[in-house]
């Protein structure tokens, strides 16, 4: 149960620093963007026909990922676990 735990834990982790890490990606890009507006007023035409498609993810997206993220570090948790106790018993 103690293996269950820790890997639930570095799942959280993982989303974590996921989640954040793509906040801070977009908090610097918008921070960094420089609109060009001289030359915008040049392409009037063209940026009126312009539509954009967007796809959303379901929510349930990270429910998968958590379960598959939980079960990769339990593996490693586990593995390590293993390793570490047979070199210091030899």
């Amino acid at each position: 149960m103690k293996l269950v735990f820790q890997a639930f834990i570095g799942s959280i982790a993982i989303h974590i620093f996921y989640l954040v890490g793509m906040m801070l990606v977009g908090y610097i890009k918008t921070r960094n963007y420089k609109p060009d507006i001289a030359s915008a007023w040049d392409k009037v035409e063209t940026l009126q026909n312009e539509v954009v498609f967007g796809k959303a993810n379901s929510p349930f997206l990270y429910l998968f990922t958590f379960v598959g993220v939980t079960v990769i570090c339990g593996i490693i948790i586990f593995s390590y676990k293993k390793l570490f106790n047979l070199r210091f018993l030899s």
